[in-house]
């Protein structure tokens, strides 16, 4: 026949072949490499977002008086008035608020500049008011653009002259001083002995009153009573006059130490976490180095920067530094667990193509071209995929609104190709370690038979230092060191090793199991044990993966759950119960009637009433050579406050241990022999000694002897007090209310208010919600959430790609045994009986693990900055253990046992749906 011309048509390239001939395989892989890359971009972006919110939330919300930088210098004596004029200190205030170093910006609108005197000069005219004979005292201050920031209520916008000086106040001040438009106040002058006249021409009202044109100096705004402690206490008024630019100079011939200040409010809306320390290096700049030098030059004179700006940016730091290394133990574990999801995934592809891959080899394939071919399928897969999560999660996770700024994309693009780089070679680098030599059928390899080889030993005991010595040095050191990240991984080590003693143990239990399974009359008990111990020895990474996700879910729910009961206990204690009323002054007795009211009230199920007396002098066993301490004295009544401290936990006591003496009340005046029975805290426990001592306290006088000690109290979260019972005061009048119940705040504020305005309302409630104030706390506890949530999905996930692994065997297994009379019934119980011994093993690995990681990590870690957002001292609790969490140990052993059973039992449902015949005829599957 004749030659062709035409050219040989051209083979169809292999990646394109592969992927049309399993485009559900392929398509599995991108979705589980989307989900698995999206969450490693999403986690960097989202700790720096919390990061950044936690900082401006940390500076928008501090006292405006903390935040503010005060440039101030003083007057020199033979300053002009010219040199005060506003152009001049306008100008002075533009080139200072230049020679802030970035990060540092401040709000012009917020910028307040003037002068006023440091000390406060006393206003001689006697018709001021003096509550005990004393002249009040006023700061002469001429803070610019008071017109924009108050509303003009009475008389004119004040105007006048260095000589004749005139002044506005604000309508509080004019209430409190009766002051109005046309008074004079005179002020002692240091030039002549003639007073200067200062003239009021208006009252203005503040548009703002907690904007820091006002906040930062409330004097300006609220006059207040001051006290002067001599033999007795005094008290007389402090207030502000404002002055206008034009009458600025007129507070050079007072005696308060003129001065010139200037007042920038700092914006935190370009401000990211990442740049506390450039922060922290301006600020230090700005206080005391080569900032302050120019900002000297600038105002020329000797100026002083106060701020306590650095203070909130350490307090941000010392709380960033104190979560992280707890978020990062999360972190480490959803990695472990998803790098072992990863590998399961490469491992099915090479099980299903293993005959195929054999084949390949034994024609005389190399095992550079097998693996070359494999990374060129997957890459045509994973890279894709990774691409559009790593764009995926730069569109979500988007930085804090209401601000500028970006989030670096060098993290985000890290923890992509790293999950990349797990994906594209987990698959080409198992298919050559398996095929190193050309086979056609491997032997029998399950995990009754596998020998562990001497570099898996090996491997194991490096693990298992590795595990010891990260356990050792968090017990040790804690996580103050937030780049140790051995000491972050601590956790994982743990489960790793775990499940590698698991894998070692896994065949005993069914050796034993099978002897007595032999008796058994069916065949599905036996039968499923036989199966479940020639599952492949491979199946060490399931189990280790259930083990790491369980353990991880245990950590994580132990930590939500510490910090949630730190909270709680926190809030409990600094209330004493669901809810507290009293008065904010000490010694104020509560209104007749209030106790009966309240008891009254929907939901209330106890109030326990009591006299608390602070600063009580307390003697001591040693005499007088003992340093002088004090102490509250609380008066109970033992039957309600004893089932209160039953409820809280706070220092439980039977009311026995307070009997009645029967010799209190007001008769008891001077019975100064009757002793009361107390208990006491430690200290004052220590202090008063095993014998009576007598106190003086205005609640009487009277003996009292310890009968007990306890280290808390519901009644004060001080650390020291004194416990008596009421009936024995002298003079009895409770002061708070204890109140137990699920009781309405609304309905019981009413109550309260309906028998005197001047009492508090405290609930246990509100006072939770002040210790989680911070975005770092919530950020932290999210991320914490989804890593609880991942590690659950990818251990579904690790349960599928082990049945799956095994689906094809299985399938003709049940075909066979259909043939021999099996029913349908007995496929399900037989492979639902296969599948659980490794379940069942995972499940219970992952508690014990998950049980036993927690208190052998809990001393090295410590909640109390994620829980409560203050430091240690702060806050009335010390600290915040870890402690282990139930719920979170068994619900998802129980659901990773349920999961597997349901999964098994669907396999079969659907394998006896497609019929015996098509898996017969496909062969022997081996």
């Amino acid at each position: 026949m004749p030659r062709s011309d035409k050219p040989a048509r051209a083979v169809a390239p292999w990646v394109r072949t592969r992927l049309r001939t399993a485009p559900w395989a392929a398509a599995s892989l991108a979705l589980l490499v989307l989900v698995t890359a999206y969450l490693a971009a999403a986690l960097p972006r989202a700790v720096d977002r919390y990061e950044t919110e936690g900082l401006r939330h940390d500076i928008r919300t501090a006292a405006p008086r903390s935040s503010v930088l005060e440039l101030t210098y003083p007057i020199p004596v033979d300053e002009h008035g010219a040199k005060l004029t506003d152009a001049v200190l306008q100008k002075k205030r533009d080139d200072v608020r230049a020679q802030f170093s970035a990060p540092i910006q401040t709000d012009p609108d917020q910028t307040v500049y003037g002068v006023r005197t440091v000390k406060r000069v006393t206003g001689t005219d006697p018709w001021l008011p003096r509550p005990d004979g004393l002249p009040p005292e006023f700061v002469l201050a001429s803070p610019s653009g008071l017109a924009g920031h108050s509303t003009l209520r009475k008389g004119r916008p004040a105007a006048g002259t260095a000589a004749a000086p005139e002044a506005v106040v604000t309508a509080k001040t004019a209430e409190a001083m009766h002051l109005k438009p046309g008074s004079v106040v005179h002020v002692p002058s240091k030039l002549s002995p003639e007073p200067i006249a200062v003239t009021v021409t208006g009252i203005v009202e503040p548009r703002a009153p907690e904007s820091p044109y006002w906040a930062v100096e409330q004097l300006l705004r609220t006059p207040a009573l001051a006290a002067m402690v001599g033999d007795e206490v005094k008290y007389y008024w402090q207030a502000a006059l404002l002055l206008s630019p034009d009458s600025a100079p007129a507070v050079l011939a007072t005696t308060g130490d003129p001065e010139v200040f200037f007042r920038y409010m700092p914006e935190a809306g370009h401000l990211s976490g990442r740049d506390t320390d450039r922060l922290t290096a301006a600020l230090d700049s700005a206080n005391g180095g080569p900032d302050l030098v120019k900002m000297r030059r600038a105002v020329i004179g000797n100026a002083t920067l106060t701020t306590q700006l650095d203070a909130i940016v350490e307090s941000y730091r010392s709380m960033r530094e104190a979560i992280n290394p707890v978020v990062a133990v999360a972190v480490f574990g959803i990695g472990a667990v998803a790098a072992v999801v990863l590998a399961m995934t490469g491992g099915l592809f090479v099980a299903r193509r293993d005959s195929e891959l054999s084949l390949i080899r034994s024609r005389g394939a190399s095992l550079t071209g097998i693996g070359l071919r494999l990374l060129g399928e997957t890459s045509a897969v994973v890279l894709p995929a990774a691409a559009l999560a790593l764009v995926l999660a730069v569109t979500t996770v988007r930085p804090p609104a209401g601000g500028s700024g970006e989030i670096p994309l060098t993290p985000s693009v890290l923890a992509t190709a790293l999950v990349a780089l797990i994906a594209l070679l987990v698959l080409p680098v198992r298919a050559v370690v398996a095929h190193r030599r050309p086979r056609l059928h491997g032997g029998r390899d399950d995990l009754l038979t596998a020998r562990p080889s001497r570099r898996r030993t090996v491997l194991e005991l490096t693990l298992l230092v590795l595990a010891v010595g990260a356990v050792a040095s968090l017990r040790l050191r804690g996580t103050a060191d937030s780049g140790d990240h051995l000491v972050s991984a601590a956790p994982v080590l743990v489960g790793l090793i775990a499940a590698m003693v698991l894998v070692r143990v896994y065949p005993l239990p069914l050796r034993w199991l099978a002897r007595p399974a032999r008796r058994l009359r069916g065949a599905v008990g036996p039968l499923a044990l036989a199966r479940a111990g020639r599952a492949s020895s491979s199946g060490t990474l399931p189990l280790l993966a259930l083990v790491l996700a369980l353990t991880t879910a245990a950590f994580g729910g132990s930590v939500l759950a510490g910090v949630a009961d730190a909270r709680d206990r926190a809030a409990l204690l600094a209330t004493g119960a669901d809810a507290r009323i009293g008065s904010p002054i000490e010694w104020s007795p509560l209104p007749a009637g209030l106790t009966e009211s309240v008891r009254g009230l929907k939901g209330v199920r106890d109030v326990a009433p009591v006299q608390i007396e602070y600063g009580v002098s307390l003697p001591s066993d040693q005499g007088t050579a003992a340093l002088p301490m004090s102490a509250p004295i609380v008066g109970v009544d033992p039957a309600s406050y004893t089932r209160l401290a039953d409820r809280t936990g706070f220092g439980p006591f039977p009311a026995g241990l307070l009997a009645s003496t029967g010799r209190g009340g007001a008769g008891a005046v001077a019975d100064t022999e009757r002793v009361l029975p107390a208990i006491a805290s430690p200290a004052v426990a220590d202090r008063l000694g095993r014998a009576p001592q007598e106190i003086v306290s205005a609640a009487g006088v009277f003996r009292v002897k310890v009968v007990a000690v306890r280290s808390a109290t519901p009644a004060l979260d001080d650390a020291d007090f004194l416990l008596v019972n009421g009936a024995d005061l002298t003079h009895r009048a409770n002061t708070s209310l204890l109140v137990t119940g699920t009781v309405d705040g609304a309905a019981l504020r009413a109550a309260v208010k309906a028998k005197s305005d001047s009492l508090a309302v405290k609930l246990r409630s509100e006072e939770r919600t002040l210790y989680v104030d911070s975005p770092l706390q919530s950020g932290a506890e999210r991320i914490y959430l989804g890593a609880i949530g991942a590690g659950a999905a990818l251990a579904v996930v690790a349960v599928l790609l082990s049945l799956m692994q095994s689906a094809p065997e299985r399938n003709t297994l049940l075909a066979r045994l259909r043939t021999m009379g099996l029913t349908r019934k007995q496929s399900r119980r037989l492979l639902g009986l296969e599948a659980l011994p490794q379940a069942v093993l995972a499940a219970l690995g992952g508690m014990l693990v998950g049980w036993a990681t927690v208190p052998l990590l809990a001393p090295g870690i410590d909640l109390f900055r994620l829980a409560l957002a203050t430091a240690p001292g702060f806050a009335p609790l010390d600290s915040a253990p870890l402690r282990a969490d139930p719920w979170s140990l068994v619900l998802p052993a129980l659901a990773v046992v349920v999961l597997t059973g349901l999964a098994a039992v669907a396999q079969a449902w659907w394998a006896a749906r497609r019929g015996s015949i098509k898996e017969l005829r496909a062969g022997d599957a081996r």
